[in-house]
């Protein structure tokens, strides 16, 4: 699990080095970077759609947030239907990446924004939008992702 852990903090850092290093070079890649990691989601979202061989968010339970993510992420699934997927997480690696590398509290509110991006777009290919009404990298005890079907 801290392998585990270790790889999504490695993500966590590229982009933080990334967005540091623009700014320190004059550019502005905070517009380009959200729709980037949206793409990057789509990508991932379509894979597991064709993976699960369903649009069903059960089907995204089982392949995105299986039991080595549950544990990595120390996640409780609250609800898994075909159109609602809640789930509450209470450890975020990212945020830890960020912490360490001296991000401020409103450094690591945008970088969550942005990287939750990426589920957003596997939201899009499960037909769901995604919200989250509480989120760790904004203060919160836990990340409380909610998707549900598009009516």
């Amino acid at each position: 699990m801290t392998a585990i852990r270790e790889l999504l903090e490695h993500r966590a850092l590229w982009l933080y080095l990334l967005l540091d290093q623009a700014r320190k070079d004059g550019q502005s890649i905070e517009k380009s970077a959200p729709e980037a990691i949206r793409r990057c989601g789509l990508y991932q979202g379509k894979n597991l759609v064709s993976k699960g061989k369903t649009d069903s968010l059960k089907g995204l339970k089982k392949t995105l947030f299986g039991k080595p993510a549950q544990m990595v992420f120390e996640m409780d699934i609250k609800k898994s239907t075909d159109d609602e997927l809640d789930i509450d997480f209470h450890y975020c690696p990212l945020v830890k990446a960020w912490q360490k590398q001296g991000a401020s509290d409103e450094e690591i509110a945008k970088l969550c924004d942005i990287a939750m991006c990426g589920d957003h777009g596997i939201g899009e290919c499960y037909h769901a939008r995604l919200d989250l009404p509480q989120c760790i990298a904004k203060g919160d005890p836990i990340c409380a992702l909610r998707y549900s079907k598009n009516k």
